[in-house]
């Protein structure tokens, strides 16, 4: 064999391309990742980044401009060795810790805008910075009595067993965060507890707090498209909406009733009602805070850096990469070997025409087995090729002998040429036809171009006619034969093909049936069934019943056995017709066909 159409050749050089594929790959990727970990150190670490965004923020939250943020800036750069810049979006400088290259082409390390916070730098779930309190600035006099207040609902809740602490928010207004649960708390901590406790304190709001609300009220209204129940819109100090006649919030001074959030419906979808509810928050707090910024944490000085690979370096990269690859071609070449071996042996099977060897389950064992299964079935169809030629020259000699004597003495005048021996000839003449037809239909079945004309058919008119044309045979043998159909039933079918099929299971019951006996013909529905009460079919035998030139009598007796191609075609032209077959039988007693075809369509 030529060494390129080796297994071992080919798989060789695929592994040899597909290493070096590889190694060249991972070093592209090497060199790519560390230029770009290099350019990344340029632009300041995630660390670095993160401390300055939270500084920036929060002094954007509390301040209306960047006029004061100088020495902030210029402090973090000097703590860090970074360059810090912040500019508008079309990159004008507000902000540089120190002179440097342009960065209209390098991309910001964040975008500081307190309103809009960088979830990813500062790992919290609020996009508006809790810094920016804009108008909700709890007055210094108003802040005594809602610190009286939590204190109350704190008080509440250690009654009811739960303990907790005050926080004061950005805006100076309290709240109780409850911490754990005491073993002798009366009832679970519901909505039901909590607003009884802590419903005077979240409804209790400063005339400051009060104004910014309705405000914000007036703003969510407007997105939400409300139109007449704009009025009814509610925003507690949570900032979160509700729609209701009552208030929700009162100031210390008003006498007015106020309706428990559980009480009230949702403004609309959260997620929706959310939205416009930060919308609003975020037009009336863009006066308070400082504008959006983009900012740059950069390396100081020019901001490039190099990398260059010493000749020791380069001699490692070297080495190493020869080494897979020897170890690469090395493996290849022990995984061909093994995997050849099999493919060998299956070869050396096949030239010997001996059954392969087995010896894994993987796809070469899957061959080797269908290399098997073929061999078998290859032996099996040449000796049913064998034996059927057999049998056709034997079925084919009979007549054609019996002809060839009659003739030959008639030639001789040692037979008269009168009626009874044209009518033996003719005898003759039609047994051979009769097995020539069979074995066309035999062979259109085998090729698939049997022809079969289906249409609605009355099984009772079609029996009968079958019925009626074997009577005489019937007669001859001694065997009763009947007709038994329930009912008026039809089906779809070729009638001179469910003929042939019927005939032949009748010729075949009154050939075995002894004087005496009787043949019952039956149609139920869509189910023929032929009966007889004849010598029967040992179970041995009954698996053969349907192959052709199959015959219980191994003499071929003429007087006991046909041409042992009836149930063969029966079966093929039952299938033909989309039914099945069946047979039932026990020596002495007698056999049972039973056909069943499909009813109509529609």
């Amino acid at each position: 064999m030529p060494l390129r159409h080796s297994l071992v050749t080919r798989l060789l050089v695929s592994s040899v391309v597909i290493a070096l594929a590889a190694i060249s790959a991972t070093a592209w990727l090497a060199a790519t990742t560390t230029t770009r970990a290099i350019n990344y150190e340029q632009g300041g670490a995630v660390a670095d980044q993160r401390a300055v965004y939270q500084a920036l923020v929060g002094y954007a939250a509390t301040h209306h401009d960047w006029s004061g943020a100088a020495a902030l800036v210029n402090s973090r750069a000097a703590e860090l060795g970074r360059r810090i810049t912040l500019t508008t979006d079309d990159h004008t400088i507000i902000l540089d810790s120190q002179a440097g290259p342009a960065l209209r082409n390098t991309r910001p390390s964040a975008v500081v805008d307190p309103l809009n916070v960088d979830l990813g730098l500062t790992g919290g779930d609020e996009h508006i910075d809790e810094r920016a309190v804009g108008p909700y600035v709890v007055p210094d006099g108003d802040r005594y009595v809602l610190n009286e207040v939590a204190k109350n609902t704190l008080t509440c809740f250690k009654k009811m067993g739960y303990d907790g602490t005050i926080e004061i928010a950005k805006t100076g207004r309290p709240s109780v965060v409850l911490t754990t649960v005491r073993a002798e708390a009366e009832q679970p901590l519901t909505r039901s507890v909590t607003e009884g406790c802590g419903f005077e304190l979240d409804s209790l709001v400063s005339p400051a707090e009060k104004k910014a609300l309705q405000t914000l009220t007036t703003l969510t209204a407007d997105c939400l498209n409300l139109g007449d129940r704009a009025s009814q819109l509610r925003i507690t100090p949570t900032f979160t909406a509700y729609l209701g006649e009552s208030a929700v919030v009162r100031t210390a001074h008003e006498k007015i009733k106020v309706m428990p959030p559980s009480l009230l419906k949702p403004a609309g979808p959260v997620g929706v009602v959310q939205g416009c509810v930060e919308s609003g928050r975020r037009t009336q707090l863009r006066p308070y805070v400082a504008p959006r910024a983009l900012l740059f944490v950069t390396a100081p000085g020019n901001g490039s850096t190099t990398l260059s690979l010493s000749g020791g370096s380069i001699g490692r990269i070297v080495a190493v990469t020869g080494a897979v690859l020897l170890a690469t071609v090395t493996a290849t070449v022990l995984v061909g070997r093994r995997l050849v071996r099999p493919l060998r042996n299956l070869a050396d099977a096949a030239e010997r025409r001996t059954p392969a060897p087995v010896s894994t389950r993987d796809e070469i064992g899957r061959l080797a087995r269908a290399l098997n299964d073929s061999a078998e079935r290859r032996d099996r169809a040449e000796a049913q090729r064998r034996t059927m030629v057999n049998d056709v020259a034997h079925e084919l000699r009979t007549p054609l002998s019996n002809i060839r004597i009659w003739l030959e003495a008639a030639q001789d005048d040692l037979a008269p040429t009168d009626a009874q021996l044209l009518a033996l000839l003719h005898e003759e003449a039609l047994l051979l036809q009769h097995i020539i037809d069979d074995l066309g239909d035999l062979a259109a079945a085998d090729a698939g171009t049997l022809r079969i004309d289906l249409r609605p058919t009355e099984l009772r008119d079609v029996l009968t006619h079958v019925v009626d044309s074997h009577r005489g045979s019937a007669l001859a043998a001694g065997v009763h034969l009947e007709l038994t159909v329930v009912g008026e039933p039809v089906v779809q079918a070729d009638q001179v093909r469910l003929r042939q099929m019927v005939g032949n299971l009748i010729s075949n019951a009154i050939r075995h049936t002894p004087p005496g006996g009787s043949v019952t013909v039956g149609a139920n529905g869509t189910t023929i069934s032929v009966r007889d009460t004849g010598s029967g079919i040992t179970p041995a035998d009954l698996p053969k019943i349907f192959d052709r030139f199959w015959r219980a009598d191994e003499s071929r007796s003429r007087v006991t056995g046909g041409s042992g191609l009836g149930l063969a075609i029966t079966r093929h032209l039952t299938e033909a017709h989309g039914g099945t077959i069946e047979v039932q039988s026990e020596p002495g007693r007698g056999t049972l066909f039973t056909i069943r075809l499909p009813g109509l369509v529609g």
